[in-house]
């Protein structure tokens, strides 16, 4: 099989999912592939290894978050309610839907994003025309979406950004979540089809999209609701840019390690501007700007490629502070005011205290226009 850009989370953890299959005694609902239990392990990770056919696995976590979270969304999509992951973007939304679906599912694919062009063929399904004018309706002309996928082999469907989707289109969910069948009337009384165990639907939606496309009451009550915070803590945020680094390096064919002492130094950033308080005490001006953990490993990688394609295979901290203009200026260029600000307050005082690296950030505030 051919390397692809970014390998679905059952490729990528095939290893691993398989160990945790082979060695799950837990209890499983119908039609998953692992129990709760293994599906927690998976995410979360565990401290001992898992043996399995003569190798160990050690299971890495992958979610650097609130653990009682992800069991709450693990019982959810037991159950007949569907599970909606709300939150800022860049909080891991996306990333904890694909693991659940890999996990309890062994697919992560199942998808529909929603977009302001969305249509309810999209979500459901649609014909192809050339069977459908030589044979008429039948199942053989119909074309699946991913909704009707996953209530076919009792799998779960993942609804990406749902509040960008028309709010007509989104109703369309409320009675496949209410009663789990699906109506396809031009095959008349043979046009039902009754989902499967194992079928849920996981949405996701983003805060600052409140109020785009604003979810119905009764669609709302077909889902349990969990809101996914951004990370609170610089170390579990540093941790997270080396994790998600390392695997972009390997997979962009990268031979360069990424640099700690530059990944706190990011996560710090991050964290103070997020947070409008630094860990001297400073009173911060929050840019209006995403300052999300994604867009700090994009930032990061960013850095990487250029020392990587361009330098001697290090980290270059003046380039470091031009992605970060990049990435803060894109939704407002009023926000860089407020980076300058921090600059010259905190990162001023960080780089008299703490040394190099620090002095060689302050030194780099010149590309902070």
């Amino acid at each position: 099989m051919e390397k692809s850009i970014k390998p679905p989370v059952e490729i990528r953890y095939q290893e691993e999912l398989e160990a945790l299959r082979g060695t799950d005694t837990g209890r499983k609902p119908q039609n998953w592939t692992m129990s709760p239990k293994a599906v927690r392990i998976f995410i979360l990770g565990s401290a001992k290894p898992v043996a399995y056919q003569g190798k160990e696995y050690r299971i890495e976590k992958k979610y650097f978050g609130n653990d009682a979270l992800v069991e709450r969304c693990i019982v959810t999509l037991a159950g007949n309610r569907g599970l909606m992951l709300v939150g800022e973007p860049g909080t891991a939304k996306t990333m904890l839907s694909e693991m659940l679906s890999a996990a309890i599912s062994g697919v992560s694919t199942n998808t529909i994003q929603g977009t302001a062009g969305t249509t309810e063929d999209m979500i459901k399904y649609s014909w192809n025309y050339a069977l459908l004018l030589a044979k008429g309706p039948s199942r053989e002309a119909l074309t699946p979406s991913p909704l009707y996928v996953g209530m076919e082999k009792g799998i779960l469907t993942r609804f990406e950004e749902i509040t960008r989707t028309p709010a007509e289109i989104q109703d369309s969910l409320i009675s496949v979540l209410s009663d789990k069948i699906l109506n396809v009337p031009e095959l008349g009384d043979e046009g039902f089809l009754f989902a499967r165990p194992g079928f849920n639907v996981i949405g996701t939606a983003n805060t600052r999209d409140k109020g785009v496309n604003e979810m119905s009451s009764a669609l709302k009550r077909r889902f349990n609701f969990e809101t996914v915070m951004p990370v609170r803590e610089v170390s579990m945020e540093k941790q997270i840019i080396l994790n998600e680094v390392t695997k972009l390096a390997q997979e962009g064919g990268l031979e360069m390690e990424a640099d700690e002492d530059v990944a706190e130094l990011l996560a710090s950033t991050y964290h103070e501007l997020r947070e409008g308080i630094s860990s001297y005490g400073h009173r911060i001006d929050k840019p209006t700007s995403v300052m999300s953990t994604a867009e700090a490993v994009s930032v990061y990688y960013q850095t990487m490629l250029t020392g990587y394609y361009y330098g001697d295979g290090e980290m270059d901290v003046n380039c470091l502070v031009q992605n970060l203009v990049g990435a803060i200026s894109k939704e407002n260029r009023e926000d860089l005011e407020k980076v300058k600000g921090y600059f010259n307050t905190v990162v001023r005082d960080k780089s008299n205290k703490e040394g190099k690296l620090w002095k060689q950030y302050y030194e780099a505030r010149k590309w902070l226009k």
